[in-house]
């Protein structure tokens, strides 16, 4: 895992969004084993802390669920996956739209660009 951090929010929620992401994209699977805290942290070069943070996140999120002495676990949970990639989808739809408000595009407009580029990716 290649994280990228910036200075704009907490590193934990920064990893706390990245592994969310991982895990409604299907790369991490319902059931999966997540790597230890500790090595989660070295694969991100950051503090355990940090980590047990991001994923304390992510448990309360229902993302993920903790086995006494055998560790971390994707949930099985489809719909809380779905509701999270719901979610993310929804926030990046916003962003998208509130960036083309800014260059004076309606919504309208910023949809056929949107079918545009979907058709230009196609081909």
């Amino acid at each position: 895992m290649d994280f990228q951090f910036d200075n704009e929010r907490p590193i934990w929620l920064q990893l706390a969004d990245a592994l969310r992401k991982q895990i409604v994209a299907g790369q991490f699977l319902p059931g999966d084993r997540l790597s230890s805290v500790r090595d989660l942290a070295l694969q991100a070069k950051v503090n355990p802390n940090t980590m047990q943070k991001a994923l304390s996140e992510l448990e309360s999120a229902g993302l993920i669920f903790t086995e006494r002495t055998n560790g971390k676990f994707v949930t099985n949970d489809s719909r809380a996956i779905e509701a999270a990639r719901h979610a993310l989808a929804e926030a990046q739809a916003k962003r998208y739209l509130d960036e083309m408000q800014s260059l004076g595009l309606s919504p309208a407009d910023a949809a056929a660009y949107l079918t545009t580029a979907t058709t230009d990716r196609r081909e």
